[in-house]
């Protein structure tokens, strides 16, 4: 263990949640060195949508290796480039009357989050950009501009200036919605609100204590932008990919950003990947605009292209997980019954839930205490508030039910120390 403390950088945090070494993993389960199993409620922050080692994903990257596929490419022409391409296309985007183009801004989400802004602030020649309370999109500075937490943005060390945050959906004392809130200042010459390049949004909050967009509140603000000649980002880094149902979160509020910032488990086996999606006339750069050594890992096209086939060209796991997202949401709302002197509020949608605590340090407790019992999971939110499950989209019901359990057991034993 010392070899971690002694070189590694004291910015490492996971590590410091489950001070154990990993050795190997399978679908929800992890296995330390030492031979103890944990089950998985982390997913790599929501990177392993189809778990670890993925039978299916796994053998084709084998293959691709075996026979020697191209490893390393850049923005180069390559058969696995063009396979991911077109299954993307044919599985996801024309089955959905979806028309975008494609840019592959480097390996993670923050990537694709700035690629958005870059490509907004050129589009319309403004400068500005919306964001919202309590939202988190990347640690890059453009992406902490755009973010909430405090303590994160004070990791910038220079003032981020060009944003503006309107209250997130449930936002309390505003008096209005946050989409109405924008509409009237757009529309007021005296508010000192320039309209923005872009309004960027989450429609479920990961980082930010798993607060959820309505389907309404969605719609309303997709109206504004379009009244207003503003484009509309939607980060689906950590909600997309089928966490919270649909391969998209924004499809049940039926409504089509300008831009989709796709990462984590678009490549499939926890391989780095990142997607911008934009609307074909956004399109504005010449080659080279936007660049970087690693846009495009072919490993990743390999893995993304075969969990595309396999969970998405039929609506099996979408089904699955609405359905145990339900369960998952029951389950939580028999341990707030369980508790109601508590205070607890169930936060989230699909395979991205939680318990909100009103207690001070309660849901960290419930974080190392379900750790001590064998399961992963962390917490969410700027007070750390929340204790935040995004189990694999595949789990089996037992290993769901298994973690349901010890989650039951960590809150009772966590809320009884705290009478």
């Amino acid at each position: 263990m010392t070899i971690f403390s002694d070189l590694e950088s004291e910015v490492r945090s996971y590590s410091r949640l489950w001070p154990v070494v990993f050795d190997r993993a399978e679908n929800s389960r992890l296995f330390s060195e030492d031979g103890r199993t944990y089950l998985d409620f982390f997913a790599g922050a929501g990177a392993l949508n189809y778990g670890h080692s993925n039978a299916f994903l796994k053998q084709a990257l084998l293959d691709y290796i075996v026979r020697d596929g191209v490893s390393h490419a850049l923005d180069m022409l390559t058969v696995a480039r063009r396979d991911f391409l077109e299954t993307f296309q044919d599985v996801l985007l024309t089955p959905r009357g979806l028309q975008y183009k494609v840019v592959f801004p480097g390996p993670g989400g923050a990537n694709a989050v700035e690629a958005a802004l870059k490509l907004a602030r050129r589009v319309t020649g403004r400068q500005s950009v919306v964001s919202f309370t309590n939202s988190f999109h990347g640690m890059t500075l453009g992406t902490l501009a755009v973010s909430g937490n405090a303590t994160k943005r004070a990791a910038a060390g220079v003032p981020l200036t060009l944003t503006t945050a309107m209250p997130y959906d449930g936002y309390p004392g505003i008096g209005e919605t946050g989409p109405r809130h924008l509409d009237r200042l757009l529309s007021d010459g005296g508010s000192g609100l320039d309209r923005p390049a872009a309004v960027i949004v989450e429609t479920v909050q990961g980082e930010g204590g798993l607060r959820t967009a309505g389907a309404g509140w969605l719609r309303e603000l997709a109206d504004v932008c379009k009244r207003h000649e503003v484009l509309l980002i939607v980060d689906d880094v950590q909600m997309g990919c089928g966490r919270t149902g649909p391969f998209f979160s924004f499809e049940d509020a039926g409504i089509t950003p300008d831009m989709v910032c796709l990462s984590k488990s678009i490549g499939g086996f926890g391989l780095p990947l990142a997607l911008t999606l934009i609307r074909p006339e956004l399109d504005v750069w010449k080659p080279g605009d936007h660049n970087g050594t690693f846009r495009g890992v072919s490993a990743s096209f390999v893995t993304g292209a075969q969990a595309l086939r396999s969970y998405w060209s039929d609506g099996t796991l979408e089904k699955s997980t609405r359905e145990r997202g339900e369960r998952i949401a029951a389950a939580l709302g028999a341990i707030a019954d369980d508790h109601s002197e508590a205070g607890l509020e169930v936060r989230g949608r699909g395979f991205a839930a939680g318990l909100r605590f009103a207690t001070p340090g309660a849901a960290r407790a419930v974080c190392v205490a379900a750790f001590e019992s064998g399961l992963l999971m962390e917490t969410s939110g700027a007070a750390a508030d929340v204790a935040k499950l995004l189990p694999p989209l595949t789990i089996s019901n037992d290993d769901l039910d298994e973690g349901l359990d010890i989650i039951r057991r960590c809150v009772g034993a966590v809320l009884a120390r705290s009478k």
